[in-house]
Formats: structure tokens, sequence, C-alpha cells
């Protein structure tokens, strides 16, 4: 099983939507493992966007995941990135596939709902940086077997 990590962003918090973006992932079969409610400090967005310190819109990366709660967690399951990605849509809601979250209910690449890891590699880092030592916990629903092969 894999796992990736999943972030309902300020904006989405601020419309009332971190329960449709959940409810989405659910459906498509995917589990949550781990789930928590937090507001990221400054040290944390850098951390977390390092790969873009430098690029002109850094700055407000972390002014925008610093403006509000999020809910950060944790999903497994079979490609659960692959499927978390596309579930979200393309990172500009406009060029997002029908029937995605971003494409549904945003319109500004600036203001994309959610964040998905891309990578195993990715997803381990995200992993370990929102929720550190605390372990993901593993559980089996009755309904994986009709899920998962």
């Amino acid at each position: 099983m894999e796992r990736t990590l999943v972030l309902i962003k300020p904006d989405a918090m601020q419309r009332g939507l971190a329960g449709e973006i959940i409810s989405r992932l659910e459906r498509r079969g995917l589990k949550i493992v781990a789930i928590r409610m937090l507001k990221v400090s400054k040290p944390l967005a850098r951390q977390h966007y390092a790969e873009h310190e430098g690029k002109p819109f850094f700055l407000g990366l972390v002014d925008y995941i610093t403006a509000s709660p999020i809910i950060a967690a944790v999903f497994e399951g079979n490609s659960a990135i692959t499927a978390t990605r596309q579930t979200m849509g393309a990172t500009s809601p406009t060029e997002a596939a029908p029937g995605s979250v971003r494409a549904d209910l945003g319109l500004d690449r600036g203001r994309n709902l959610t964040h998905a890891s891309d990578s195993r590699t990715s997803a381990k880092r995200e992993i370990a940086l929102f929720f550190g030592d605390v372990p993901s916990l593993s559980w089996q629903r009755d309904t994986d077997r009709w899920i998962f092969e």
C-alpha cells in the first residue's frame, strides 16, 4: 500500500470545502490513516515549499499557507499518489480535468484548494514534516476487499 500527504489549503478551509475534498478521496477508495488540523508556522511553510525558495512566488506561497488553519491528512491505497493527484486535478483549475476537485471547485492557480505529494520521496518527506514521529494508524476496512485486489 502506498501513502501520500494531502493538504487542504486555507482557501478550501475558508470556503467550507474540507469535507467535500476528503469525501471525494474516500469515495475513490483511499483510506485516511492520519489527519490533523493545524495552523502552519512560517518555518514549516518554508520547509514545505523549500524547492521554490528564490522564485518570485515563494513568499506569496508562505503567506498563503500560513493565513488560515489547514487540514493535513495521510491517505493510503494502491497507487495512492497517482489516484490522489488525479482526483485533485492539474495545478491550474482552468486546466484540470472535468470532475476533478480543482476543475469543479476552483478558478485560480494561486487558490487551488489542495496539495498532494507528487512522488514517494516527496510523500515520505512531507508526511514527516506534518506528522513528525506520530505514527500513521494502520487499520483494515471491511470494504477494502471490494476496492483492492
